[in-house]
């Protein structure tokens, strides 16, 4: 086979866009560097679906991430990852005719979004949809298979296949530089301080029990927790009577125990003011932000089943263990912190773009990719 060129998807909103403001981008460039670990991929490039211009505006390294439009694109790439932005069907036609493939990395909750969108009346695309159904494969991370891969499937009419989950700390090694200690976990004497980061913009990251757990750990010992910090909350906790109504049964809000604070960065956020992180998902059972939690070696108490052994689990919905764990990070996280911190980063060894085996994964993809016919 010859060497591959690889384009990536991404939709850019504005010229000087950062790359690390959105999960999809970090996404695609995870991905990239993963790509070109595969022996037959020759280069990769992101291609930009808007009409945004690409220029030095961008505020990345345009030589390590070549950045182009998807018509300085079309004549060149054997193979565009549909990732981060959409191409429609004459620019699908385009890139058949030339005998490139076409593949849909899906990433996104698309499902749960379509689904608050119909109940909620929360416009996504109106009569603007444009349903591909002329991939020649659809990838998906295991995170979003179990509940989107028939939706997917149905509405694209292809078989999708799950594949491997890259994550890299490249960019928290750039936003935790000018931090004191790198940004990494410290033992601190005294109660710890509890902090919650969910997004709280849908049902699948949500900040409630998370609460429920920190209120159980709270009532079994109330002298070793000094607060809980519920970020990305203010707006719930001031224009929400069910979630003000709700988290006034809490003995820790109640004592005022409790802080509901905007929108914070996650590693100053951790570096200044955490000691244990409590989460809660459903349907998300692997992300960024638990790889980024453990990476700096603080004690993640989750519930997320795809990374059961990176931090403190707890399954499912029950409170009482998250409790019993967080405790347990009361207890004893101190007195292993440097070693937590080294089984973490072992463990996570497995996501990151130059991984053996996540490389083999994908080049055989690629490989059984460039086999199939043209659909």
């Amino acid at each position: 086979m010859s060497a591959l060129r690889i384009g990536i998807t991404i939709g850019l909103h504005h010229a000087g866009e950062a790359l690390w403001n959105n999960g999809i981008k970090q996404n695609a460039v995870f991905l990239a560097e993963a790509l070109r670990h595969c022996p037959q991929v020759a280069g990769v490039v992101l291609v930009n679906t808007t009409a945004v211009p690409v220029t030095p505006a961008l505020p990345w390294d345009l030589a390590r991430y070549p950045t182009v439009g998807f018509e300085a694109a079309k004549d060149s790439v054997d193979v565009l990852i549909e990732l981060g932005g959409q191409i429609d069907g004459a620019q699908t036609d385009y890139l058949k005719q030339r005998g490139a493939r076409l593949v849909s990395y899906c990433c996104g909750f698309e499902y749960i979004h379509a689904m608050e969108s119909v109940l909620f009346r929360r416009r996504l695309w109106g009569e603007n949809l444009f349903v591909n159904q002329r991939y020649d494969d659809i990838w998906l991370i295991p995170q979003v298979a179990h509940i989107s891969q028939s939706y997917f499937e149905v509405l694209r009419r292809q078989t999708a296949r799950v594949v491997p989950f890259v994550w890299s700390p490249m960019f928290l090694d750039e936003r935790v530089a000018a931090i004191e200690h790198a940004g990494e976990y410290q033992p601190r004497s005294g109660a710890k301080r509890l902090s919650v980061m969910e997004p709280n913009i849908n049902v699948v990251k949500f900040c409630l029990y998370p609460a429920l757990i920190a209120e159980l750990a709270y009532r079994e010992r109330p002298e070793s927790i000094a607060i809980l910090q519920v970020t990305n909350a203010e707006a719930i906790a001031t224009e929400s009577l069910e979630f003000i109504t709700l988290l006034n049964q809490l003995d820790i809000v109640k004592e005022h125990k409790a802080v509901f604070l905007g929108r914070y960065d996650t590693p100053a956020f951790l570096a200044g003011n955490t000691d244990i992180v409590v989460s809660h998902q459903m349907e998300n059972p692997l992300n960024y932000f638990y790889l980024e939690v453990c990476w700096q070696g603080y004690p993640l108490i989750h519930n997320a089943s795809l990374c059961d052994d990176l931090g403190y689990y707890y399954r499912d919905n029950d409170a009482t263990e998250g409790a019993r764990r967080v405790i347990e990070a009361i207890d004893t996280h101190d007195a292993q912190a440097s070693s937590y911190r080294e089984r973490q980063r072992a463990l996570i060894e497995r996501y990151l773009p130059n991984n053996a085996q996540l490389v083999a994964t994908y080049a055989a993809l690629l490989d059984e990719l460039m086999t199939r016919p043209l659909r």
